[in-house]
């Protein structure tokens, strides 16, 4: 059986008093209930005060991304040894905002996958086409592209986040038949890539309070990544409760 998560995507949102202020809330809850792991991934910034705030709770912290190179002439960037030194556990790695506006490659991605693991976290790698593709026929072309490169010669822990790039942010979900159809895709490409079916594969893209009950119960949907809903404690946590 796959685990189940709950995942926060702060994208560039939220200051370090402000994501205190989140946890501090979401730790007065109930976060027995649910019967997924809950992490948070605020920005570079909060990372360390966020970290100190869970110290005491069920709540774990992962980053939003990293370098691809452990240490060296790259400024402005943060490694995966840094990250793990600050007590992350998690971090996100190719998602569409860093592949279609930041420009990031497949085998950049794909070294950010290899360098997380062997530094002892556990990447959370996002896959998913764009509308163009969709409409073209090309879903499981691209899925399968990303999948092969984003995982050629990675060994150990690691979570699969499917996200339409055109349902980030645009309040555009897809509908819990098209997840079923495109996850069921996914588990067929590990197949063929003998990956085994204990690899969580989540669901991200506007995801809310309003539809994660039904789309938690479309099979192979072990939980969601989340953004704008993850900004506002109860959407959160009535998501995560659905899980």
């Amino acid at each position: 059986m796959a685990n189940k998560y709950c995942v926060a995507n702060w994208k560039m949102n939220f200051n370090s008093q402000q994501g205190k202020e989140f946890i501090s809330s979401l730790n007065s809850k109930d976060l027995n209930n649910g019967q997924s792991q809950i992490i948070l991934c605020p920005s570079f910034t909060s990372i360390f005060s966020i970290v100190d705030a869970s110290k005491n709770s069920t709540v774990r912290i992962g980053a939003q991304n990293m370098h691809f190179e452990n240490s060296g002439a790259f400024t402005g960037e943060v490694s995966a040894n840094m990250l793990n030194e600050l007590g992350v556990n998690f971090v996100i790695l190719g998602h569409s905002e860093r592949r279609h506006i930041f420009g990031e490659s497949d085998k950049m991605i794909q070294s950010k996958m290899i360098q997380s693991i062997e530094n002892g976290l556990i990447p959370i790698l996002c896959i998913g086409e764009k509308l163009s593709d969709r409409e073209s026929g090309n879903t499981k072309k691209v899925l399968r592209s990303q999948l092969e490169f984003g995982l050629e010669n990675v060994s150990g822990e690691y979570i699969i986040a499917y996200e339409p790039v055109w349902a980030i942010g645009t309040g555009k979900s897809a509908t819990s038949e098209m997840v079923a159809e495109t996850h069921g895709v996914i588990r067929n490409i590990l197949a063929d890539l003998s990956i085994h079916d204990n690899v969580s594969l989540l669901y991200g893209g506007s995801v809310s309070p309003e539809n994660a009950s039904q789309l938690s119960a479309v099979q192979y949907v072990d939980g969601f990544l989340i953004g704008g809903a993850s900004l506002d404690v109860e959407k959160f946590y009535n998501i995560y409760l659905d899980l």
